[in-house]
């Protein structure tokens, strides 16, 4: 690899940390909490990752109930897959 393209490489990365959301701006304190750290606190309540493939209709319909609830998508899925499973 040249030099040059080292460089380009290094400025492609800091642009892309300036612009990710909850990158570094201005006059704001941002407290966010790394990967690792979530996952100690996911793993001490018990929570594992689980992915699916969904329909988007159906994840639609999925993120207009947790908006209607007032809830999470995390909290409106368990709490269908309860019932779902419950019948």
């Amino acid at each position: 690899m040249k030099k040059t393209d080292l460089a380009k490489s290094d400025a492609k990365k800091l642009m892309g940390k300036m612009a990710a959301p909850g990158g570094a701006e201005f006059g704001k304190a941002a407290v966010a909490v790394d990967r690792r750290e979530q996952r100690r606190r996911d793993q001490a309540l018990g929570l594992v990752p689980f992915a699916v493939k969904l329909n988007s209709g159906l994840v639609a319909q999925i993120n207009a109930l947790a908006a209607e609830q007032g809830a999470d998508v995390n909290t409106v899925v368990a709490a269908l897959l309860q019932k779902g499973l419950a019948d």
